[in-house]
């Protein structure tokens, strides 16, 4: 059966030219979003030290640096590694195409086809699916968490077979027409979800907004920029009329649900904003402020293979559901339900 995958791949000149690692493209990304290496490190599950070292050896390869580290200002692109970022996308985008248009994909319910690879917006129950069942189940392969519109955007690059990603009735629709097709892309619901301030247990300080946490200085702690959660705070911030810098500890990151709640329970911020889930498994109080739709991007191509309709089942039947029951602020209703890109926006 079918086990074949494109790919672009970055080699120095010559015949015998080395291969550029892949991880070093991520970590230019990530550099992008966040203008840190050590935000963009830890985002690919990197240490400081290595993603550094990458970085040389990228250097050395190329002939020509690629990022650049200022006193004191972070970290950017250079020139050079901008133009890379860039062709890369393009040769991804052009890609994809190619292979949609040639029918390069393993047959419908090929039982040879491979496991999916998933980019994701971190969500508690995700991550104990894919750890409990998808995994072990040969249904997912790769798994890799990061914000929605980082996921989305390596999504739509032919980088990840499926992407998952948060919105709520606010959300800006203009960012999904940005990374999804509606002829090309199907999204599956995961769940709908609770997110809220997550405060200690009694809510001592009586936080029940973004304009309470900003009104008696509470210590709040944010997620990374790109995350949708992130764009979540900053909504609510706006809409309120209020300046970021006016909430203690906006600039403090964290990168999962559980992270942010773990800070609260050690006593090292008030209040944060997440899933209802991650509140609960610290015992800490929850103050529910939307309710959200988690959604899964697929190709249509993508579910036809045999990987996809297995996990189809499973989202839709008892391996999803058993899990949920440990996990409170979810909604399965709609749980596997295939929507169009147009239907699921509007």
């Amino acid at each position: 059966m079918a086990r074949l995958r494109a790919d672009i791949v970055w080699r120095a000149e010559g015949p015998r030219g080395a291969r550029l690692d892949a991880r070093v493209l991520e970590l230019l990304r990530g550099v992008e979003r966040h203008a840190t290496l050590r935000a963009a490190a830890a985002e690919a599950g990197l240490s400081y030290r290595a993603a550094w070292g990458l970085l040389l050896d990228a250097t050395a390869l190329a002939g020509a640096p690629l990022a650049e580290l200022r006193q004191g200002r972070g970290t950017r692109l250079t020139r050079f590694g901008a133009a890379l970022l860039k062709g890369d996308d393009q040769l991804r985008e052009a890609l994809g195409s190619l292979s949609e248009r040639l029918g390069i994909a393993p047959e419908p319910g090929a039982e040879g086809a491979p496991p999916l690879r998933l980019v994701a917006s971190h969500d508690p129950l995700l991550a104990e699916f894919c750890d409990r069942f998808a995994h072990p189940a040969g249904l997912i392969d790769e798994t890799s968490f990061r914000g929605s519109e980082a996921s989305l955007a390596l999504y739509s690059r032919g980088g990840a077979d499926i992407a998952g990603f948060h919105v709520d009735r606010g959300s800006d629709s203009a960012l999904l027409r940005r990374y999804l097709k509606s002829r090309r892309d199907r999204l599956v619901c995961f769940a709908n979800r609770e997110q809220g301030l997550i405060v200690a247990r009694g809510n001592p300080k009586k936080l029940m907004s973004m304009a309470d946490v900003a009104r008696k200085h509470a210590r709040f702690v944010n997620r990374q920029k790109g995350a949708g959660t992130r764009a979540l705070v900053d909504r609510m911030l706006r809409d309120a009329g209020i300046a970021p810098e006016r909430i203690a500890g906006y600039g403090t990151e964290e990168y999962t649900h559980l992270a942010v709640a773990a800070t609260i329970a050690t006593g090292r911020a008030d209040a944060g904003l997440g899933v209802r889930a991650a509140a609960a498994r610290f015992d800490l109080d929850f103050v529910p402020l939307v309710e959200e739709r988690y959604w899964l991007a697929l190709r249509e191509r993508t579910l036809a293979t045999a990987p996809a309709q297995q996990l189809l089942k499973a989202l839709s039947g008892k391996p999803l559901s058993r899990l949920a029951r440990g996990l409170a602020g979810y909604d399965l209703s709609h749980a596997g339900r295939i929507f169009d890109v147009a239907e699921a926006i509007a």
